[in-house]
């Protein structure tokens, strides 16, 4: 047999690659443990994270704010809590802040502080790290030692600077978000190759593209409140509310980004969707018309534009009137009967004219990946390949907006890097 030149060898040092080799080391200060990272610079999508300030974790984190197999995702997340996730960080002398929204961010509002944290955890720890060591394949090695005693696993990685042989692997190597960063999927093929299944991958929290035929453009930077409903094969399969922004292209903002994975899966499967605003949140089309009238009775003379600035930012009101031929100075009690459908329906049931996402250069997670089926949601470990454990997003998992992917990565390196670490027995030395 080949003779291992480390003992546990990481494949991809982002958040959960180096929260693994950490958690790996402390777990065992003994092991030998190298990260193999293809960028030039480790920690790339982390800088560009939360607008550069890297949103941590959020306040509260269940499984209803991730999308897979929701008991597996439960026990993951329940073995690193994320008040554990903040005093680990303060551990590290990453102090956390949490905002408004829930979401935490470090007191420094730099994403750099929190890269450079682990950087320097992991070299205190004594981990290796290697960038620019692009791993091109995994091959896994069997055979028997001694008296025929069964030899542990080991590993051959392949990279660009030659080969690496590991008693153990973890393969931290992310989707395909953000592929400037280092994620360009590659991390699939290597699973692939070693017997793993790799469901469908699309781009989730990514803003969406209208088609010119829309106003969008005219409202650039407006922000509004709306609910957005996600409709496939003629079925609803989604329906949240947030925060959307109109942009130059279309649409983004929370709810849209939030949105996006179930408009790109059902694209991914050939499938009809659409997509629904209601710019009045909570209320119906019938609730709608109910409070249109009682407003035309109640101020006959008010302008249709004043009408609906009552409940719609001015530019957005003016877009809507302007859509369904509306005439912004009429005085709402004289608007005819048609004018007012077709304005409700547009204002509860707006149909987005969504031409395509903007693409995995501007998506911030993956939709899809490696089963957590074929995971043991206790370490990590692959059901399929003794010694190899999978983290992070290359796992079929994919959480909201608000920090939860990263406190995916932070629970799921945490429980392979600890595992992995356990002394073998005597004999695999």
């Amino acid at each position: 047999m080949i003779p291992p030149t480390v003992d546990l060898c990481i494949v991809g040092a982002g958040a959960a690659g180096l929260a693994a080799g950490i958690f790996a080391a402390e777990r065992n200060p003994h092991l030998t443990i190298e990260l193999l990272d293809g960028a030039k610079s480790i920690g790339a999508k982390i800088l560009v994270s939360g607008g550069g300030r890297c949103n941590v974790t959020h306040d509260v984190v269940t499984p209803d704010d991730f999308f897979g197999t929701r008991h597996l995702v439960r026990n993951v997340l329940a073995a690193f809590p994320v008040q554990d996730t903040i005093q680990w960080f303060a551990s590290l002398g990453v102090d956390l802040k949490c905002e408004e929204t829930g979401k935490l961010f470090p007191v420094t509002d730099k994403a750099r502080t929190v890269l450079e944290a682990l950087l320097t955890r992991s070299r205190a720890l004594g981990v290796v790290l290697r960038p620019g060591h692009r791993v091109t394949d995994i091959v896994r090695l069997d055979g028997t030692g001694d008296a025929g005693k069964p030899e542990p696993a080991r590993f051959v990685i392949r990279h660009q600077e030659g080969e690496t042989v590991a008693r153990r692997v973890i393969l931290a190597t992310g989707g395909q978000s953000l592929p400037r960063t280092g994620s360009d999927g590659s991390g699939y093929g290597l699973a692939r190759r070693l017997g793993h299944r790799v469901t469908p991958t699309v781009p989730a929290l990514v803003a969406l593209v209208l088609d010119d035929c829309c106003f969008h453009k005219e409202l650039s930077g407006l922000s509004q409140d709306v609910e957005i409903q996600t409709v496939v094969q003629g079925r609803p399969v989604d329906r949240r509310t947030g925060s959307l922004l109109w942009t130059h292209f279309g649409i983004s903002g929370p709810v849209v980004m939030d949105a996006s994975r179930f408009w790109c899966l059902a694209r991914e499967r050939d499938e009809a969707v659409e997509l629904y605003g209601n710019f009045l949140p909570g209320r119906t089309t019938e609730q709608a018309r109910e409070w249109f009238l009682a407003q035309a009775a109640k101020y006959p003379r008010r302008s249709l534009l004043k009408l609906l600035m009552e409940v719609l930012p001015e530019r957005c009101a003016e877009a809507l009137c302007r859509h369904v031929e509306g005439d912004l100075q009429q005085a709402s009690a004289q608007v005819s009967r048609n004018i007012r459908d077709r304005l409700l329906s547009a204002l509860t049931r707006f149909r987005f004219p969504v031409v395509r996402d903007r693409g995995w250069n501007f998506a911030e997670v993956t939709a899809g990946g490696i089963p957590l089926e074929e995971i043991n949601f206790r370490t990590m470990e692959s059901k399929v390949v003794p010694g190899l454990y999978l983290v992070g997003e290359v796992l079929d998992c994919d959480g909201r907006i608000g920090g939860f992917n990263f406190q995916w990565a932070w629970a799921t390196g945490r429980l392979a890097g600890r595992a992995a670490a356990v002394k073998p027995s005597p004999h695999y030395s």
